[in-house]
């Protein structure tokens, strides 16, 4: 299946990049697509609405969303979610387990 991963970023030390890489070998590890937004922006600088235009153009090509600890938290994810409800994707949710440092 190919999984489109959301959750937080902004405000939250590396941008949450390691627990989006961490969920991104996990679930690529299950045998998984994965489109990892911290893959597709790994710049700190990109402007949230190019980054979200990005994200989106990959998300739309999914079969699924995993949404990480915390998404409710973000606009960005809270979006994503949105998308993917109203296109029929599978909605799932990553452990919450903490990323060892």
């Amino acid at each position: 299946m190919r999984i489109y991963i959301a959750g937080p970023m902004t405000g939250i030390p590396e941008l949450n990049f390691p627990r989006f890489h961490a969920e991104a070998a996990r679930l690529r590890g299950l045998g998984h697509d994965v489109i990892n937004p911290a893959e597709i922006n790994p710049a700190a600088g990109t402007e949230w609405a190019a980054a979200m235009r990005a994200d989106i153009r990959e998300l739309v090509t999914c079969e699924g969303i995993c949404l990480l600890p915390g998404f409710e938290g973000s606009r960005g994810a809270r979006l994503e979610r949105h998308i993917a409800l109203e296109l029929g994707l599978e909605i799932m949710y990553a452990p919450s387990a903490e990323v060892a440092a």
